[in-house]
């Protein structure tokens, strides 16, 4: 399968992608550090951050990271704060919601040939690759671990009315539905209307 060019376009590279840090200053130094400050669009489509449909980053979103890289004897110690915008919807009544959040993070990214690297399997821990970290999964997994499974506007949202579907918090507090069991229907035809 060939790759068309674009007149004009030059080839991807590691740097374009603002979720990747190059560690090359800290040549296998352990102590070295450096500390990386930016802010990057939200990953979008299946790479998006959170609970899709849920709670979530939106597509494209501002993500400010703040992030310090150290260099130890097996790789690059990353740890920081992320911070971002999420919007969803209340569990309980539907209605959008909307909040910030800051979510503190820390994860080795284990050298090529190091003894993490041949002690641990792939998924278990990030690897450098060609002296860069990836920022995209860690930060991920930071802030969904921090979600919320049942996102609600307020803590006493009362939801929604089962009968009706309105909103409990707009419907007057007599607010009710007659329920009649199905097996009285029958008698309920027989007797004389109380309206």
């Amino acid at each position: 399968m060939s790759t068309q060019r674009i007149p004009g376009s030059r080839p991807a590279r590691p740097d374009d992608n603002p979720w990747v840090v190059s560690t090359r200053e800290l040549a296998r130094r352990p102590g070295t550090q450096r500390t990386v400050t930016r802010t990057v669009p939200a990953p979008t489509g299946d790479e998006a951050i959170g609970l899709v449909g849920v709670i979530a980053v939106p597509d494209g979103s501002d993500v400010d990271l703040d992030v310090s890289l150290e260099s130890v004897t097996e790789g690059v110690y990353v740890s920081g704060s992320v911070s971002a915008r999420l919007e969803g919807e209340c569990s309980r009544c539907l209605d959008p919601l909307s909040d910030d959040v800051m979510v503190r993070f820390g994860e080795l990214f284990a050298y090529p040939d190091s003894v993490t690297e041949e002690t641990t399997d792939a998924d278990e821990i990030p690897r450098l690759l060609d002296e860069r970290v990836d920022l995209t999964q860690t930060v991920r997994d930071a802030l969904v671990t921090d979600l919320p499974m049942a996102p609600l506007c307020r803590p006493d949202c009362p939801g929604l009315c089962e009968g009706c579907g309105e909103r409990w918090a707009d419907l007057a507090p007599d607010h009710g539905h007659e329920t009649l069991d199905p097996r009285w229907a029958a008698l309920r035809e027989r007797l004389p209307s109380t309206e």
